[in-house]
């Protein structure tokens, strides 16, 4: 099997699993981005050189308490805070064992807080985007109309910029994006947001239309975090799982790095 067919394959089986996971339930949803989420751990790690597991357990409770639903018969939000202390308890366990430590871990520690930062904390806001913790209906359609976003920057910023791209747009972390591409990505991805206000209501065409731009600009920078965290440690993707697209945060680095934005977004037109 040639590179080229491979990725056609998997680029199709990848889509699908968006799709299905956005289009179901909210179950299936959960379950679905949880597996993103770890794998994406995985490959930052892997990336920084983690040795401690600690980032799993804090992206697993982190995850978990923003999904519960207020509709249990618990009081909401004292569990909601206990699970929440909990999770940063565990983001300072490791300064506490720098005491017992022989070497120093000070690196592995700010590596774990970035991930944190970067990779948990995101995918926890992904469940209020999709409002799997209210009593409002699960929209995984809005989050499937942000990978559609995401996508079609992807897409007409790389062509537009193969067409006529010649100012470069951050040439020492990725030599092959363009300006001009980026404006090509962005201004593509404002014409598809017309058509997902017809076909995704619960925001108007405004609100995508601003949710396009906020997609072009904070996934464009998200893609080159990604891009220079690869190039600190030498490698071309974050990992094989993907066979012909590399790893999940290859995917997945604009709609990371978009996310937490297009949720403050969404908070301030609630």
């Amino acid at each position: 099997m040639n590179n080229f067919t491979k990725r056609l394959i998997f680029g199709i089986l990848y889509v699908a699993i968006i799709v299905f996971a956005t289009m179901v339930n909210a179950k299936i949803f959960f379950f679905i981005f949880l597996g993103f989420l770890l794998f994406c751990i995985y490959e930052f790690k892997k990336l920084k050189k983690i040795k401690s597991n600690l980032p799993y357990i804090l992206g697993i409770v982190t995850y978990y308490f923003s999904s519960i639903s207020n509709t249990t018969n618990v009081d909401f939000i004292s569990l909601k805070r206990i699970l929440f202390a909990l999770s940063i308890f565990l983001l300072f366990i490791p300064f506490i064992t720098t005491l017992f430590s022989k070497k120093n871990i000070r690196k592995e520690l700010s590596d774990t807080i970035l991930l944190f930062v970067y990779i948990i904390i995101p995918f926890t806001l992904l469940l209020q985007v999709a409002e799997i913790n209210t009593t409002s209906p699960f929209n995984g359609k809005i989050v499937l109309g942000i990978f559609i976003l995401i996508w079609t920057n992807d897409t007409f910023a790389y062509l537009v910029g193969r067409k006529i791209g010649k100012t470069k747009l951050f040439e020492r972390i990725s030599p092959k994006k363009t300006i001009e591409g980026f404006i090509g990505g962005a201004i593509f991805s404002m014409i598809f947001s017309y058509i997902l206000a017809i076909y995704f209501t619960k925001l108007s065409f405004f609100n995508w239309l601003i949710i396009a731009v906020i997609v072009s600009v904070f996934g464009t920078i998200g893609d080159l975090i990604e891009s220079m965290f690869k190039r600190e440690a030498n490698l071309k993707d974050s990992s094989n799982l993907i066979p012909g697209h590399g790893g999940f945060l290859d995917r997945l680095d604009s709609f990371i790095f978009a996310i937490p934005f297009i949720f403050i977004y969404i908070l301030l037109i609630s």
